[in-house]
């Protein structure tokens, strides 16, 4: 993704729009931190029929790792300690 300053993509709207229509989201910053996101209309009505069809978000996908203790997911190894002459 590009990124672009409030000030150059206000100046160059015409670029920032070819390049999404190009399939290149383009992201616009203010004072430095990512603010807007400018995509194609196929790209975001795609992603917006993804989330009403039950797609699952990254949010979602970590809120469903199994939840049982720590003994139910990893096995615990205690490590052989080796001397060491110093």
């Amino acid at each position: 993704m590009v990124n672009w300053t409030l000030q150059d993509a206000k100046n160059r709207f015409s670029a920032v729009v070819n390049a999404a229509l190009e399939g290149q989201p383009q992201t616009v910053t203010r004072r430095g931190i990512p603010a807007v996101v400018v995509l194609a209309v196929d790209d975001y009505q795609r992603l917006c029929q993804a989330e009403r069809a039950g797609v699952s978000n990254f949010i979602d996908h970590l809120l469903d790792i199994p939840k049982g203790g720590p003994d139910d997911l990893f096995e615990s190894v205690t490590p052989e300690l080796r001397d060491v002459e110093w």
